[in-house]
């Protein structure tokens, strides 16, 4: 059993804590951004672009490979079965590694250092959003120890 808060019957608060940050994340990136000035202008464009586009295509997958187990909710779906293919076989949490680089991505290209403290934030509670779900998916999924030890939370063979 988890330490951390259920936040409500299915995690409902984790996920509206999880919005909440994402749409700060983005109205502080359109208006308190600034300008990455001099040189680091293009490695700032190429490197924030490629990390937004990074974020959105590795929720894209996650979200395809959930298929019908898909839940915004850390509690898992009901009739939902444990996923090790695809980008789960790499990693445990794709969609929220997405969101964060795309996050990250976004906070870059805009120059808002706004928007990067509080996709700082949305990596702290996205951790704790994971290990909240992984608690549940041990209820629920005899294997998912297993798992959890094949493969890395958020970024292959690192983390």
């Amino acid at each position: 059993m988890s330490r951390l808060p259920s936040l409500g019957r299915r995690g409902e608060g984790w996920f509206g804590l999880q919005l909440l940050l994402l749409a700060g994340i983005f109205v502080a990136g359109l208006l308190i951004g600034g300008d990455w000035r001099g040189p680091m202008r293009g490695a700032t464009d190429l490197g924030g672009g490629a990390l937004l586009l990074a974020g959105i295509a590795l929720v894209a997958l996650g979200v395809r490979d959930l298929g019908q187990s898909l839940t915004p909710l850390p509690a898992p779906a009901a009739g939902g079965t444990l996923v090790e293919h695809g980008v789960y076989g790499r990693i445990r949490h794709p969609i929220y590694a997405g969101l964060m680089a795309s996050a990250l991505g976004f906070a870059v290209l805009r120059a808002s250092v706004a928007a990067l403290l509080l996709t700082g934030a949305l990596v702290v509670l996205l951790d704790l959003k994971a290990r909240r779900e992984e608690a549940w998916l041990v209820e629920r999924y005899p294997g998912y120890d297993d798992y959890a030890r094949r493969t890395r939370r958020f970024v292959p063979g690192i983390y």
